[in-house]
């Protein structure tokens, strides 16, 4: 499955611009992993909170896309808990709470190296039907 997910996400060039790695993926599960670089962070010399919302959002895209249908977010928040730094890696790990034909909820941790919390975020998917598919990329 590995595999056939990595392919799936050749084209999410925001995060291969960013290093985002695909770890890990089975049914409802994700796992990314990223190195933090100095142009990852903010002006206060600290990981931009957009960075790790970013390799949250991949591991979530993940976990929700390892079924049988497309599955984009809807909704996602972020509670950040730590403060990481420059050659920092960071993990994130999405599981699936819920899930029915149209909608999905996950958790996703994201963890430094040391396996601290670095933040805590929810996602909520919405997951296409055959007839939205073909509107998909359309607007």
């Amino acid at each position: 499955m590995l595999e056939k997910i990595k392919e799936k996400f050749k084209k999410d060039f925001f995060a291969r611009s960013l290093g985002i790695e695909i770890v890990k993926a089975s049914a409802g599960y994700g796992k990314t992993r990223l190195k933090v670089t100095r142009d990852m962070l903010n002006g206060a010399g600290i990981t931009h909170g957009a960075v790790v919302f970013a390799i949250a959002d991949l591991a979530f895209a993940v976990a929700a896309n390892t079924h049988d249908k497309i599955a984009l977010g809807l909704n996602m928040n972020i509670s950040y808990a730590k403060a990481t730094k420059e050659g920092t890696i960071l993990t994130a790990e999405a599981r699936e709470d819920s899930l029915t034909n149209r909608t999905g909820i996950y958790s996703i941790m994201i963890r430094d190296e040391t396996g601290d919390t670095v933040a805590v975020a929810q996602g909520v998917v919405y997951r296409l039907q055959y007839k939205d598919k073909q509107k998909v990329g359309q607007q």
